[in-house]
């Protein structure tokens, strides 16, 4: 299985990283920002940097629309996965036109409700991830995973 893996440094990625287990077994591209947590942490993938910085910059958000496309046709994974933030986004609502499913993981801190970035994809991913109960109980479409760490 391919799988296009888009997030955030930081927290995010974090959060991406401790899912190891899962992503190591498969073929991967990470799509992140340039910074130099994400170069330290993703050292030996295969990684292609979005354009930065991503949160609430709308003139990076549409330059990422066209990265998405871009990198979607070439890569053509099976799955895309995200953990937020505003770089799920393009990747997510372009998914489906490209054949693969997308899975969205909601942070650990996001106890009651979505982020922004959750609530964009939210209609969209086919697979929606919460760590909380009660953020699950707000999104009908939610699943339950417990704490990813």
């Amino acid at each position: 299985m391919k799988i296009l893996i888009a997030c955030s440094s930081g927290g995010h990625l974090a959060q991406a990283m401790a899912l190891r287990p899962w992503w190591e077994q498969h073929e991967r591209l990470w799509v992140t920002g340039p910074t130099a947590d994400a170069r330290m942490k993703l050292r030996g993938e295969r990684v292609v940097a979005c354009h930065y910085p991503t949160t609430r910059n709308l003139p990076n958000l549409w330059r990422n629309m066209f990265l998405a496309r871009k990198v979607l046709r070439e890569w053509q994974p099976d799955v895309v996965f995200s953990t937020g933030a505003a770089i799920a986004v393009p990747f997510i609502l372009q998914a489906r036109r490209f054949g693969a499913r997308s899975i969205f993981l909601e942070t650990i801190d996001r106890l009651e409700g979505p982020s922004i970035s959750g609530r964009l994809v939210y209609p969209f991913v086919d697979e929606y991830l919460g760590q909380w109960d009660d953020l699950v109980e707000a999104l009908p479409r939610a699943q339950h995973v417990g704490v990813v760490l």
